[in-house]
């Protein structure tokens, strides 16, 4: 029996409508299909992990060892819910132009987002891209939000990160991370006389300001820290997401980069990874 939105798409008398509703609800079923592939993956893993054999989650679930295993090794993989369900949206800043004060997007802000957009679609999630306006004024509030921008260029951001229990952006004569449990201070290396190819980044998944979510962020003291970020992204999303999952939690990322370039060459964890109390 067709359900009740087929009914209601199929009763549509302007053709066109009909195309587009359908198109719509089509690709809303779609975005569900894998969201329930990959929730359905993520259990058996989680079982699997607990010590349960294909068999016995088979046997459990009423369904075959080998449909289990196929699960299993098929499909979206759950690491991919770390950046959020179905459609995320990623937001860089935009920077005023030092001579013609235009508003542009900085060449390692360009990269870092096309590296995370490959990323996400990877793991089957649709991206939106939108940029951080000048002067700072961005809607937190919104699900699957992934934001690359820090306190300097919004003051939106500035109070988000704000939330973070443990970890504080402080501006003095540079701008520094904090980590108030252990008093280290994290200081870009390219800050020092002389200057050392080391950067420093943020990376933490807070409260939205209405408190209805939560709000994927990062970025570095520099660039380079930005980018490095995403190299950690690239090559330990599983582990990552084995600690923290879907809850909120902030860690320091520490890059070692090629001076020339900028690209990391070493990207670990500075800090430890807290998990931040709800609350």
């Amino acid at each position: 029996m067709p359900s009740n939105d087929v009914e209601r798409i199929a009763a549509i008398e302007d053709p066109y409508q009909l195309l587009r509703v359908a198109t719509e609800r089509l690709n809303a079923a779609q975005q569900e299909v894998t969201e329930l592939s990959r929730l359905r993956r993520r259990v058996i893993q989680e079982l699997h992990a607990q010590g349960m054999s294909y068999a016995q989650i088979a046997k459990e679930a009423g369904l075959t060892r080998g449909r289990i295993h196929q699960i299993r090794h098929t499909g979206p993989a759950p690491e991919g819910a770390f950046f959020g369900q179905g459609t995320i949206t990623l937001i860089t800043p935009l920077k005023r132009e030092a001579r013609q004060a235009r508003p542009v997007v900085a060449v390692e802000d360009v990269a870092a987002a096309k590296r995370l957009e490959d990323l996400a679609r990877g793991f089957d999630l649709a991206v939106e891209l939108e940029h951080v306006p000048l002067g700072g004024d961005v809607n937190l509030n919104r699900p699957n939000l992934v934001v690359i921008c820090g306190p300097r260029l919004s003051t939106v951001m500035g109070e988000l990160y704000e939330r973070d229990p443990v970890l504080e952006w402080v501006k003095q004569d540079v701008w520094t991370l904090h980590d108030t449990r252990t008093d280290e201070r994290y200081r870009s290396g390219s800050d020092d006389e002389p200057a050392r190819p080391i950067d420093y980044a943020y990376l933490g998944r807070l409260p939205r300001p209405d408190g209805a979510g939560h709000v994927l962020v990062f970025t570095g003291v520099h660039p380079q820290g930005t980018l490095g970020v995403v190299r950690l992204l690239q090559t330990e999303l599983a582990a990552l997401w084995g600690e923290v999952a879907d809850k909120p939690f902030s860690t320091v990322v520490s890059t070692e980069y090629e001076p020339e370039s900028g690209e990391p060459v070493k990207v670990e964890l500075a800090s430890p990874l807290y998990l931040h109390e709800e609350g």
